[in-house]
């Protein structure tokens, strides 16, 4: 298994432990594109994609909800 199938797994087995960095790494491995931000907040969008995905940083974690909304982009356009 590659580190990046160990990433994946790790974040869809457990949504409520996603770290910050973790989330935008992969959000641009699945084609996101990191647009801006402010504060805590990242912005990354893709084209085509009318859903954006936005990370707030809590101490070094994202919300669960953000996890959830990256599972589903994973589960869109991975592979």
């Amino acid at each position: 298994m590659t580190r990046r199938e160990k990433l994946l797994a790790a974040i869809r087995n457990n949504a409520k432990n996603v770290r910050f960095e973790d989330a935008c790494k992969v959000a641009e491995l699945v084609g996101f594109v990191r647009t801006g931000g402010k504060g805590s907040h990242t912005v990354y969008a893709r084209k085509g994609e009318p859903t954006i995905l936005n990370f707030q940083n809590r101490n070094g974690y994202v919300p669960p909800y953000q996890a959830r909304q990256l599972i589903a982009m994973m589960d869109k356009y991975e592979g």
